[in-house]
């Protein structure tokens, strides 16, 4: 092997390779490759470091970090994480684990699974929950993909205009690479009940991209009438209060669990979330654990409801997706296990209380208008400026806040969690108060 001890081929193997398909050197096969982008000279590479000094660089690089309260949510939310969820999903039984293909020996990841899909069906009312998908706006384009498997020739879909962005331009992606007519439209009861949509499904947000928390009154019946599927997109953390997707009538519902205690970390790694009602199972894409008896009669876990063609019909499939963010899943099933259900309602009572705090003490400096005004929020309200948003944004980024994030309409968002106290909130006023704006 020669120097590189860990490089997998050999010169021999290099040449045999190169012979197999006719060039004679490396050079050659890189020949299509214009002269003046191939790199000439030595790679200006760092000396060797040991491993102390390789540590107090990346130190140094993580020092340079602007460190901001975060006063801003949009799908991604700053709450608290337990002390001891990174220590149990760090033990390397979790942390080395893959996809359960082997149920003898994979009954703990599989209990885990199991447990994460119970507790999903707990928070959104529905029958069954999936694996778990990559990150809610993946989840929300396997939903609609699914409507229209599960309505076999109907091919429209209208989406909510209020969903958030990032959820609307990954719908966009897989519509158009999957032959389905995304609606967009912020009048989704009139866009039903025109009644003159191909419609196989409808998605809707249970708390908008506002922060409002939406009211679908009647909608699963229009639906239902149409012969299409209703699909909700949800914050699990505010399914603990607010109406279930199961009691808005919905037949799937989708989400982020990132706001079950994963810490907010440049986009990711996040998990999506799945469930819906029993007689659409079979149409779920990824994997379903279920629970079963071994031969002498103990509790068990398996993998099922599977679909073959997932793995070997694949231009057949309703899906291909086919690992998930099991780890993840596991990191909000003890966030889920630690917080409890009155856990859950005292964490969504402190962000209502600290959240209509801010908003009112907002309003009260004559800078912002209430555009919403009477519409129930729950952490995440839209304020209409009256001000120079630029400035603002740089002024609170000066004083270390994250803050006031602009929407197209015109309005910027503001949230607050239970990580964010009252001396935050008086400190973030203040400085709007007394700015030159």
């Amino acid at each position: 092997m020669g120097t590189f001890a860990y490089f997998p081929h050999t010169p021999e193997d290099i040449k045999v390779m190169l012979e197999r398909i006719g060039v004679a050197s490396l050079d050659e096969l890189y020949a299509d490759v214009p002269a003046e982008f191939i790199r000439k000279e030595e790679y200006e590479l760092p000396s060797a470091k040991s491993e102390e000094e390789v540590r107090a660089w990346f130190e140094g690089l993580a020092s340079k970090n602007t460190r901001l309260k975060v006063f801003v949510g949009q799908g991604a939310y700053d709450h608290y994480t337990p002390s001891v969820i990174p220590y149990i999903t760090s033990r390397s039984e979790f942390l080395t684990a893959y996809t359960p293909y082997q149920c003898e020996i994979s009954q703990g990841t599989l209990r885990y699974i199991f447990e994460w899909q119970s507790m999903i069906c707990a928070l959104t009312g529905l029958d069954v929950a999936n694996a778990s998908m990559y990150d809610g706006p993946t989840a929300a384009a396997e939903a609609m993909r699914m409507c229209v498997a599960c309505t076999r020739k109907r091919n429209t879909v209208v989406a909510s205009s209020l969903l958030l962005p990032n959820v609307l331009a990954t719908l966009r992606t897989y519509a158009r690479y999957s032959g389905i007519n995304l609606v967009e439209t912020a009048e989704v009861y009139e866009a039903v009940a025109e009644g003159t949509l191909d419609l196989a499904g409808v998605i809707v947000p249970s708390i908008n991209r506002f922060g409002i928390v939406e009211s679908h009154k009647g909608l699963s019946g229009l639906v239902h009438e149409m012969g299409a599927l209703l699909v909700e997109y949800c914050d699990p953390s505010a399914l603990a209060v607010v109406k279930t997707p199961a009691e808005w009538g919905a037949d799937i519902a989708v989400g982020d669990g990132q706001s079950l205690g994963i810490p907010l970390c440049y986009g990711g790694p996040y998990v999506g979330f799945m469930a819906c009602r029993s007689e659409w199972m079979r149409k779920l894409p990824g994997r379903i654990v279920g629970q079963t008896a071994d031969a002498q009669g103990r509790r068990s876990f398996v993998l099922t409801l599977q679909a073959r063609e997932q793995h070997i019909r694949r231009e057949k499939a309703t899906s291909n997706i086919c690992s998930n963010e099991s780890l993840m899943a596991l990191w909000c099933t003890v966030y889920l296990s630690l917080m409890g259900p009155e856990g859950m309602r005292k964490l969504n009572a402190i962000c209502y209380e600290r959240s209509h705090r801010l908003h009112d003490a907002l309003l009260e400096t004559g800078r912002f208008e209430d555009p919403f005004e009477g519409r129930t929020f729950l952490k995440e309200f839209a304020l209409k400026p009256l001000c120079d948003v630029a400035k603002l944004q740089q002024v609170l980024l000066d004083a270390g806040f994250f803050a006031a994030l602009p929407t197209p309409e015109g309005y910027v968002t503001f949230c607050v969690t239970e990580r964010r106290s009252d001396e935050d909130i008086d400190a973030l006023v203040k400085i709007i108060k007394e700015a030159a704006l």
